[in-house]
């Protein structure tokens, strides 16, 4: 399996209620506005498939049940042009299984005051219309989102596309099966969780697979694919002289395209979306993976380092919301902060696995000493993420929930580090340094992160809806004290949620 670079093969489908009540000429317009509406969404990056208008209950729960069944679906959107008594409604919410937009909205952008008749009235009355089916939402406790305004306004279709982008997430973990290659970190206690419980949350399988079992695939890479891949890098990156063909050290460069070449067919040949390694556990493989690593993740994979199964979920979900946009999705990772006063930043990066789509630069393929693992010197990308927007994330066990944890930031440029040849990226976090260390701290949120610069915190926000999980957000509005009372409170709603 390769991950997908678009959201070409998704669609959702765009379902008008109304009932029979008013007449044919009057359902008539109703499927010609709403098919209006539809075309208003054609410039989304899921496409928009409008469905015939909703006038009972039985075509309402068959309309869901095929949804559920159609793994391209990957949400609803409902309108109520008219008025569709909300009892219609609840076999189908009931059973259907793929995210709800409820557009609050109306086929007239201005009305035409001095022709509006009761006739009129009647066709255009989705402002009790959709009242009428937020009622049977909330009371059915239905998670969704509500989307407010003409189809005409910016604003409203960005609200769509970043729901979207998160229902595209969302299907992207329900079917994502990941490979642990060994354990996790001894005695690392953030990156142990139920997997089990992960499954019936997020849908993900995750199963372990012997390193072994990986070095066997990058023994069967054939000499010539490897000359090919290494052609490759040298056209794509700014390849240090010594791993050049005829350099001194060519044949870790061969070693590293070797490991990528054997990385690939297995995943591939397992339909795995994401992964993990570790660098205690490497069996016969002559370096840790970093390259190979980094440029899967560029592809759209999922990784977590140290057997962090739960942030290679994160870093394949944000890589799946963020196709087609600038920028990317990396595993990352805090390691030191600069602390003068009013100047704080955090700099990020990890041992080698940093994805090089968080820069528009040129990278540079060098290769230099680990220190850890008892393996040969690795090859590795060095460069440093582009400055502007990004969203940190963190995935937690804790005990009864899972909890995502996302902190707005922004990067910035970087010093000169001759001395650090990793992939890294530098930042200041909203709304400040210490409110966010605090906050994340308190949240007990973990040390290995997503961050992506394609898409922002409301998708994420979007995301955890339809999990139905746990997300604190850490942003420019945050203080410590309102943090720490949002995590009492949420302690309390997600163990009262769960039923006795």
């Amino acid at each position: 399996m390769t991950p997908p670079s678009t959201l070409s093969s998704y669609t959702v489908w765009f379902v008008t209620g109304s009932q029979n009540l008013y007449g044919e000429e009057t359902l008539r317009q109703v499927a010609e506005q709403s098919q209006q509406v539809v075309a208003g969404l054609a410039g989304l990056p899921v496409t928009v498939e409008w469905k015939p208008v909703l006038k009972d209950s039985d075509s309402i729960r068959r309309l869901a049940l095929d949804a559920n069944s159609d793994d391209s679906v990957i949400g609803v959107i409902a309108w109520m042009h008219t008025f569709s008594p909300a009892k219609m409604w609840i076999a189908g919410l009931d059973a259907l299984r793929k995210p709800l937009l409820h557009l609050h909205t109306q086929a007239n952008l201005e009305l035409p005051w001095a022709d509006i008749d009761f006739d009129f009235m009647n066709l255009n009355q989705a402002a009790h219309g959709d009242r009428e089916f937020g009622y049977i939402q909330t009371r059915l406790g239905v998670p969704r989102k509500t989307v407010v305004g003409h189809v005409t306004n910016p604003a409203v279709t960005q609200q769509i596309e970043d729901w979207q982008r998160a229902a595209a997430g969302w299907q992207a973990a329900r079917t994502l099966k990941l490979a642990r290659f060994g354990d996790n970190m001894r005695y690392v206690a953030v990156t142990e969780g139920d997997k089990t419980e992960a499954e019936l949350r997020f849908g993900v399988q995750v199963n372990t697979w012997g390193v072994n079992e990986l070095a066997d695939a990058v023994a069967q890479a054939s000499d010539a694919d490897i000359d090919a891949l290494v052609a490759v890098y040298v056209a794509e990156y700014d390849v240090a002289d010594e791993l050049r063909p005829g350099g001194a050290r060519h044949e870790s460069l061969r070693d590293g395209a070797a490991i990528e070449l054997g990385l690939r067919s297995f995943l591939e040949g397992g339909g795995f979306g994401a992964f993990t390694t570790s660098f205690e556990d490497l069996g016969a493989l002559k370096q840790l993976p970093g390259l190979a690593v980094q440029r899967l993740m560029a592809e759209g994979y999922g990784f977590g380092a140290e057997g962090d199964w739960k942030t290679a979920i994160l870093v394949r979900v944000a890589n799946v919301m963020g196709a087609g946009l600038p920028g990317g999705a990396s595993l990352m990772e805090d390691y030191t902060y600069d602390l003068v006063a009013g100047e704080e930043k955090i700099l990020g990066a990890h041992m080698l696995e940093v994805a090089p789509t968080l820069t528009t630069q040129r990278a540079r393929l060098e290769i230099h000493p680990l220190g850890i693992g008892g393996k040969d010197d690795p090859v590795r990308l060095v460069f440093t993420a582009d400055p502007g927007p990004a969203v940190v994330v963190a995935m937690s066990g804790m005990r009864d929930r899972f909890r995502l944890v996302a902190n707005v930031v922004e990067n910035v440029a970087a010093p000169d580090l001759p001395n650090l040849p990793v992939g890294r990226a530098i930042w200041k976090p909203a709304p400040d340094f210490a409110t966010s260390a605090a906050c994340w701290l308190t949240a007990g949120a973990a040390h290995h992160t997503v961050m992506t610069t394609a898409v922002g915190i409301e998708v994420f926000r979007d995301f955890a809806e339809m999990a139905q999980t746990e997300l604190l957000v850490i942003d420019e509005d945050t203080t410590v004290r309102g943090f720490q009372r949002e995590i009492r409170w949420n302690q309390a709603y997600y163990r009262l949620a769960q039923g006795l």
